[in-house]
């Protein structure tokens, strides 16, 4: 595949699934060998993102939006230089993003979208408090300016963080208005459904999360800072969704950046300064050579499984 017959599409949709077993299977037919990544199926909806040639992916979308429920998906867009994904992955979940608070219903409940054109004006607003509801490690490789960082290790902690630390922040004679905002919208929405269900009325997300805002403001009128961590091999992506400049750690599978190759404990394909200290001789030896193992795959023209970037939850 060449870099114009590449695209990935990032996708979610709250939406009530009757049969998520059919639906799976209904997916898994609709992407036949031409389309990988990873799609999460579960009684609220579906979530996920694939990548293969154009054709392949309207065609999946095309399928999904004759399910009921299902034709106003939200649909992030952008190209790769090579296949982003090893395989296709279409699992049943209990969650299409997992928070494990029973009972919240984004479909009914969520905050106010809020378009990418408006979002500068909202977050700029002292009377507005932004809360990242990724992981720290996101974080660390981007975001807006000002916001609030839980540094969650897990999308799961976000409630305990909020009510051990967040809820303190909206203690003002006038609650603040609260604008949260994830990679591609699931998040943020799946925690404005839970902060209305705790009572918190003024909430809004970013509509299309970072990856449509990314692909819609200007450079020059941006208030994001970094680039945005993006879950499969392109690791990260910045304005425009062009390239990022992170690698992906294969021992820990975090993002490292630039200064961090730099640095004497980052080792190609073994370990980086996160990780440098938890790896055996054994294990080094191990990644050493399946390194070695990727580049001669690569040399033959040949693909090799690799390690897959971190779980989103």
């Amino acid at each position: 595949m060449t870099e114009h017959r590449i695209r990935v599409a990032a996708l979610y949709r709250f939406a009530a699934v009757g049969s998520p077993e059919a639906l799976r299977d209904q997916l898994e037919a609709l992407c036949g060998d031409d389309v990988r990544g990873t799609l999460l199926v579960a009684h609220e909806g579906v979530n996920g993102t694939i990548a293969g040639p154009p054709p392949a992916i309207e065609r999946v979308l095309d399928g999904l939006r004759a399910v009921p429920g299902f034709a106003d998906i939200e649909v992030k867009f952008s190209t790769a230089a090579a296949m982003p994904f090893h395989r296709l992955k279409v699992r049943v979940k209990a969650e299409i993003v997992t928070m494990g608070q029973p009972g919240i219903d984004p479909v009914l409940e969520a905050g106010t979208y809020v378009a990418p054109e408006d979002w500068n004006a909202l977050i700029a607003d002292p009377d507005t408090i932004v809360i990242d509801t990724r992981n720290d490690y996101e974080g660390e490789v981007g975001a807006f300016q000002g916001a609030v960082q839980p540094n969650t290790r897990t999308f799961r902690d976000f409630p305990d963080w909020f009510e051990r630390e967040g809820r303190a922040l909206l203690d003002r004679p006038t609650p603040p208005r609260v604008a949260m905002y994830c990679t591609g919208g699931i998040r943020c929405e799946k925690s404005t459904a839970w902060l209305k269900a705790q009572g918190v009325e003024r909430v809004h997300h970013l509509q299309g999360g970072i990856l449509r805002y990314l692909e819609t403001v200007p450079r020059a009128e941006s208030l994001w800072q970094g680039e945005c961590f993006v879950f499969d091999e392109r690791v990260a992506v910045g304005h425009g969704l062009a390239p990022g400049t992170h690698s992906l750690c294969r021992g820990c599978r975090m993002p490292v950046s630039p200064a961090g190759r730099a640095s004497a404990r980052f080792v190609e394909g073994v370990c980086c300064d996160r990780c440098f200290d938890t790896l055996t001789e054994a294990q080094r030896a191990g990644a050493l050579e399946r390194d070695r193992q990727v580049k001669l795959a690569a040399e033959r023209g040949q693909a090799h499984i690799g390690v897959r970037p971190p779980p989103k939850d």
